[in-house]
């Protein structure tokens, strides 16, 4: 568990899951960031966190306020590279838990032995998120335009990002 201005991180537990399901389905049916397109309900919510390498959850002023998952990005020889994606309520964003928890998973991405950690598809209109990853010290790959077909029906540019965890 680690604390950080009254944002304390840890290792989801199941009573957690129908906390992260709604958090996590609120990013999803907003239709601007998650690649995926219909929400999942505890039963699936249930498999897609323990099937992660970690799933930890941001507790904020005694409430489960956001989430993210790490896990390889692809397999074998790639296997060294990890990814991961995070979800804040919207009841509380812009306090600083985005932040925690993509520190406390460049933290846990060492400790579960990858070497980078590498997002495939942040959308380019989603400019909260790109300014933390670059004050965080990731490097931009390139971009592939309209790799994202947001909730207006429209295609977006995506940016892939990575970070080295060696450094």
């Amino acid at each position: 568990m680690k604390n950080y201005k009254n944002i304390t991180v840890r290792p989801f537990e199941p009573a957690d899951i129908p906390t992260m399901t709604e958090i996590w389905n609120e990013v999803v049916e907003n239709g601007d960031a998650f690649p995926q397109d219909k929400p999942m309900d505890i039963s699936e919510a249930e498999r897609f966190f323990a099937s992660q390498t970690f799933t930890g959850v941001a507790e904020y002023k005694g409430e489960i306020s956001g989430l993210y998952i790490l896990h390889p990005n692809n397999v074998g020889r790639c296997g060294h590279i990890s990814n991961a994606s995070y979800a804040v309520s919207s009841k509380v964003r812009g306090k600083g838990i985005g932040r925690v928890l993509v520190e406390h998973s460049l933290f846990m991405a060492r400790q579960k032995g990858f070497r980078i950690l590498q997002f495939n598809a942040v959308v380019a209109s989603n400019k909260a998120a790109i300014a933390l990853y670059e004050k965080l010290g990731f490097k931009t790959i390139g971009t592939v335009k309209g790799g994202y077909f947001n909730k207006n029906k429209e295609y977006e540019d995506i940016i892939l990002f990575y970070h080295d965890l060696d450094t």
